[in-house]
């Protein structure tokens, strides 16, 4: 079952985020000739969508998200399959600072992510894999079913600590905004990418993503990243991920995986095509 979602992942290029009603076009190309990738307008759910015993949104549950191996380009459909997943960028190419320069023009690149240690906080929610919730009163649980890693969003409000020890995943902190959860993360250390083009980030990354219902299945999810020590400029992507009906599943990284390394993903791997 891992292998079938990994080939659907790498060969989803059809445009489906047609099963939205209402949507607004942000004017960007799907790759392979796919039609314009649209994005909803921010603004309230249609519909009644699920809600937290304090009449915040709840977001539990299992959802495809689109596949984003370069932030810089959009990607139409779902990692696994699920119908309405979509991303748009507003960069086409990363603009560096000399310091962000030097250090991505550094090979080669470790890849720290094919030998079992985490990928990272954003990349996480780009791989070919689905991601989840769980959500209470006071804090929001993220669940990758990469790596089957995890990461605690307290959504209380409280700012985030001045000193942050540098960590893979960051540290995280919520509020609302009325129905929109605003997350800031920070403290990262830079020993992986924002993506899986390589895309460096240095340890002033910033993250804020806002999360809002689009319906009770579909969620509109914006995220910028902001490094001023290696990027002139911040970068944000807008996305869609969709509900699915099925669990996250158990994964396993083993430190001496050959087919990682040497097979099959190294001759399918689209972006070194």
């Amino acid at each position: 079952m891992k292998r079938n979602r990994f080939v659907a992942a790498l060969c989803v290029v059809a445009a489906t985020a047609a099963v939205l009603s209402v949507v607004a076009p942000l004017g960007a190309q799907g790759r392979g000739g796919a039609p314009a990738v649209v994005i909803p307008p921010d603004g309230p759910a249609k519909g009644p969508i699920p809600r937290l015993p304090n009449g915040k949104p709840d977001f539990s549950g299992t959802f495809d998200h689109p596949r984003v191996g370069d932030i810089t380009k959009p990607a139409n459909g779902c990692a696994g399959g699920t119908p309405g997943c979509a991303s748009v960028s507003d960069t086409a190419e990363i603009s560096f600072t000399p310091a962000g320069a030097a250090e991505q023009k550094k090979e080669p690149k470790f890849d720290y992510g094919l030998f079992c240690l985490p990928w990272g906080y954003t990349r996480s929610t780009q791989t070919p894999y689905p991601h989840g919730y769980m959500q209470n009163n006071n804090q929001l649980v993220i669940l990758w079913e990469q790596d089957n890693f995890f990461h605690v969003v307290p959504t209380d409000g409280k700012p985030l600590p001045a000193d942050l020890e540098p960590t893979w995943m960051g540290t995280s902190t919520g509020k609302w905004d009325g129905d929109t959860l605003v997350i800031e993360t920070a403290g990262f250390h830079p020993k992986t990418w924002v993506d899986t083009a390589e895309h460096v980030f240095s340890d002033q990354l910033r993250v804020v993503e806002r999360m809002a219902y689009i319906d009770k299945d579909h969620i509109r999810y914006e995220v910028m990243w902001t490094d001023p020590k290696f990027w002139t400029k911040p970068i944000k992507n807008t996305r869609i991920f969709s509900r699915m009906s099925t669990p996250l599943l158990e994964y396993s990284c083993e430190e001496n995986n050959k087919e990682i390394r040497e097979g099959f993903y190294l001759e399918n791997n689209p972006l070194k095509k």
